[in-house]
């Protein structure tokens, strides 16, 4: 595998590693593209993981524990509550844009999005297979009914005054990191239709990706002649696994990311640049 960095200012149309994206892009303008946390940096939202591939901060939330336990949820959503907001107003960067371009000078194929944020849908791009929801809903597990979590943000600061105005350390999907003492008032929101639990319309770790989205990223796959990963190590089964459908079929794999991912040994080529550097020039150089 052959490593590209990033020289110290933005790529020029005689940079080796924006040629060699440009010529693979060329050569698979079905290419199927799969993001991931690295590609929303630039629009302030935190990333999971250093260059190393390794986790940073506490450990996540586990599906079955929020399920099972309401001191779970309460953390959850105590936490969510702080953090959403700067989610919510978070916009599309050059990197999003990049691709939507990209997308609709038809110079790639499909895309598919290890991110909840929604900022994709949010540059024009469409037909995005999220493979792990959108923190943007909220879905009851009592009668399944959604809802939006703008909704629910306006409940939980109705029920919760004492909370606004909180400061936290942001952290990745809306998360914030709070001091234990700020949950013991907290009240836990509940469905507006039932009186439910309520869970992000998200795949928490320790939860499998829906069988049907599953499929739809497998089918994705399937119609390119290639892979190019933009902004994650794909250290989750369910982005390496699309990185390994693509190899046992022979389709070519390429990466731009800031350091190590998991299909390193499955790499034609990998650009160590920030995303949205090298997208731009990318859709600049072809037009």
């Amino acid at each position: 595998m052959h490593i590209f960095p990033l020289a110290s200012q933005r790529p020029a149309s005689d940079d080796p590693a924006l040629d060699q994206l440009a010529q693979f892009l060329q050569r698979h303008p079905d290419a199927l593209l799969l993001t991931g946390a690295g590609i929303s940096t630039a629009s302030g939202i935190p990333d999971y993981r250093d260059t190393d591939g390794v986790r940073r901060g506490n450990a996540p939330v586990q599906g079955p524990d929020f399920r099972r336990q309401e001191a779970v949820r309460r953390r959850y959503w105590a936490r969510s509550m702080v953090g959403w907001p700067t989610l919510a107003r978070a916009a599309p960067n050059a990197g999003h844009l990049a691709i939507a371009q990209l997308a609709q000078r038809q110079r790639i194929g499909g895309l598919v999005t290890q991110n909840v944020d929604g900022l994709h849908q949010q540059a024009g791009s469409a037909a995005v297979t999220e493979l792990h929801g959108s923190i943007h809903g909220v879905v009851c597990l009592d009668c399944r009914a959604r809802h939006t979590r703008r909704l629910i943000q306006e409940v939980l600061e109705r029920d919760n005054p004492q909370m606004l105005g909180a400061t936290a350390t942001p952290a990745p999907d809306g998360d914030a990191l709070l001091e234990p003492s700020q949950l013991a008032t907290f009240h836990l929101p509940c469905c507006p239709h039932c009186g439910g639990t309520l869970q992000p319309d998200v795949v928490f770790f320790g939860d499998g990706v829906p069988p049907a989205c599953a499929a739809e990223a497998g089918r994705k796959m399937g119609d390119a002649s290639a892979l190019l990963v933009v902004g994650s190590s794909v250290m989750v089964y369910s982005s390496f696994r699309l990185c390994r459908m693509a190899a046992e079929t022979g389709k070519p794999v390429a990466a731009i990311n800031l350091g190590k991912t998991r299909a390193d040994h499955l790499l034609a080529f990998k650009t160590e640049a920030p995303a949205q550097d090298i997208l731009p020039a990318l859709a600049a150089m072809l037009g």
